[in-house]
């Protein structure tokens, strides 16, 4: 099945327990606008290659567009209508006054010098700049996209509008009006959630083993964050594979040897494990942090961790829901779980807008307590209504989506 058939059938399934009107339903079900775009590079062997990019917006009903750009060879339409869908209802789940996109275009970048890397990205933006902006639309970085990537955006716009813009991207370097807090923020929100959840469920952290699939800004920095707080990080990997070692792993040699090999094979005193078994190892918190549609139907059975912790956007599918809801596994849904990188994303848009920069304190300060309520409410609604983690989080979303509909009026 699709990603976005399946965004639909997570919408379908909190619909019949929001309180909205079943057209602001159907409204939801399409983007508002969808954006294509094919464009030729001027390669580093001066041959021309040609691109496909894409920019979904899908909801603006509580504000400017929001949402990353990522580059990478499977980014298809179908995947970003999907993550722009979820954009709309992370932005909802948390409070901020963002709607939702995605962009991405269709390219391995790893294969790209940084000249041709930065020829491609101008390219696009060129394309974009009639339907970005600080009040219409703000991209941020994505799956293989960087501050510096960011930076290129910014400086592209704000040559062919002719003024400086610093808001109309958000994830930019500090020096070029990005934000303090900013590369760690959704490992650092993720955490504030995963210890309100650890508190409700009344377990002891040195107790605690966990999984994390994914090593890149989130993944990674989750395994760091998590292995300073005590808990017993035993597995970890990267694209190409993982390790596993059940006494615990040293989350910094990890990071280390990665950064020295550049891949996680014959890490000494643990034995590999791909990414599909990393995902049915025996731990209290399994953290999948890489891509879409990893915990599926066929292996939601054979999973045995109490918790599965979305830090990736759409890791589990509807049909892995269902089979691990009716096992008792607690799904933190990644509109929650993740949701620490937008809020940090606007805090930077605002700090643009006023031209008045905070603190790393300051920033983590305003982060935590906006997590830590999303997850409150979220965990009492579903406890009201008798559902997971997810469905009432839809259902929050999707009310206060619906209200800012209604508001708008009819004409």
């Amino acid at each position: 099945m699709s990603v976005f058939a399946n965004a639909l059938k997570q919408l379908k399934q909190a619909a019949s327990y929001a309180k909205i009107p079943s057209a602001i339903i159907e409204q939801l079900k399409k983007p508002e606008r969808i954006l294509q775009f094919s464009f030729p590079v001027t390669m580093d062997n001066s041959e021309v290659r040609v691109f496909e990019g894409y920019r979904v917006q899908y909801s603006s009903a509580r504000g400017p567009y929001k949402g990353g750009l990522r580059y990478h060879p499977q980014t298809n339409l179908d995947e970003v209508k999907a993550l722009a869908f979820w954009m709309a209802v992370k932005c909802a789940v948390v409070g901020i006054p963002l709607g939702g996109a995605k962009g991405g275009i269709t390219v391995d970048p790893k294969k790209l010098s940084e000249a041709e890397l930065e020829k491609l990205t101008r390219a696009f933006t060129r394309k974009l700049v009639p339907f970005i902006g600080p009040e219409q639309d703000v991209p941020a970085p994505d799956v293989n996209t960087t501050p510096q990537i960011m930076a290129w955006v910014r400086d592209e716009y704000e040559r062919v509008v002719g003024k400086k813009v610093p808001g109309v991207v958000t994830g930019k370097p500090l020096n070029f009006g990005g934000s303090q807090g900013r590369t760690p923020a959704t490992a650092q929100g993720g955490m504030y959630v995963l210890e309100e959840l650890i508190g409700k469920l009344k377990l002891k952290t040195k107790q605690i083993t966990v999984a994390v699939q994914g090593m890149g800004n989130v993944g990674g920095i989750m395994a760091q964050l998590l292995h300073q707080a005590g808990y017993h990080v035993v597995a970890m990997s990267d694209s190409k594979g993982g390790i596993y070692n059940p006494k615990g792993l040293d989350v910094p040699a990890v990071e280390r040897f990665k950064k020295q090999t550049g891949s996680l094979k014959n890490f000494p005193g643990a034995k590999p494990v791909t990414n599909a078994q990393l995902l049915e190892l025996p731990v209290t918190i399994l953290i999948p942090a890489a891509l879409e549609n990893q915990i599926t139907g066929k292996n939601a059975g054979r999973i045995k961790a109490k918790v599965v912790f979305e830090l990736a956007n759409g890791p589990t599918t509807p049909e892995a829901d269902v089979k691990l809801a009716k096992r008792k596994v607690i799904v933190v849904p990644d509109v929650l779980a993740n949701a620490g990188g937008v809020t940090v994303s606007y805090f930077e848009l605002v700090q643009n807008i006023q031209q008045y920069y905070w603190n790393e304190r300051e920033v983590i300060a305003k982060l935590k307590p906006i997590m830590v309520t999303a997850f409150r409410q979220i965990w009492q609604r579903a406890e009201q209504l008798k559902v997971p983690l997810r469905t009432a989080a839809y259902v929050i979303a999707l009310e206060r989506i619906g209200q800012a509909i209604e508001a708008r009026g009819k004409y």
